[in-house]
C-alpha cells in the first residue's frame, strides 16, 4: 500500500474551492472598520475556534465517517463489477438485431429524405448588406 502524504491531504484538488480561512469569510468594506484590536483578536478566535472544532469532530467522528464512505463505495464497485456490467453486456447482445434492423430501416426510408432536405437547405447563402432590400421575385 502507498505512503499516505501527511503533508498534501488533498492532492486530487477535490476541496480547492472550500476557502475558510479569516480572509476568505469576513471582510470589511472600505470605510467600516472595527478597532484594530478588536479586528486582530476576531481573527484569533476565529482560526482558533475554527481549528479546534474542526478537531474535535475528526477525533470523534472521523474514523467512522471514513469507515461509511468506504464501505459505500465498496458497493458502488459491487454492484458496477456483479450487476451493472453484465447488465450492460446482456443488453448490448440483446439488442444488436435490433440495432441492425433499425439501421438498415432508417438507412432506407430516412435516409434519402434527410440527404434532400440537406441539399434543398445547403443551398441557401446569407448575407449582411446594407442597402436597398432586394426586390421580390414576383415582382422582377
Amino acid at each position: 500500500m502507498a505512503e499516505i502524504d501527511l503533508i498534501n491531504r488533498d492532492p486530487q484538488n477535490l476541496n480547492n474551492f472550500l476557502q475558510v480561512e479569516f480572509d476568505d469569510v469576513l471582510a470589511e468594506p472600505e470605510g467600516t472598520h472595527t478597532i484594530d484590536c478588536v479586528w486582530r483578536n476576531s481573527h484569533k478566535c476565529f482560526k482558533c475556534g475554527k481549528n479546534l472544532c474542526y478537531k474535535i469532530l475528526t477525533i470523534i467522528t472521523g474514523i467512522f465517517v471514513a469507515l461509511y464512505w468506504g464501505c459505500v463505495f465498496a458497493c458502488v464497485s459491487y454492484s458496477i463489477v456483479w450487476f451493472v456490467t453484465p447488465l450492460m453486456r446482456l443488453l448490448h447482445i440483446v439488442l444488436h438485431p435490433i440495432k441492425k434492423i433499425l439501421s438498415i430501416v432508417l438507412s432506407t426510408f430516412l435516409g434519402p429524405i434527410v440527404q434532400t432536405y440537406g441539399l434543398i437547405f445547403s443551398r441557401i447563402h446569407v448575407t449582411q448588406s446594407q442597402g436597398e432590400p432586394p426586390k421580390p421575385i414576383g415582382e422582377l
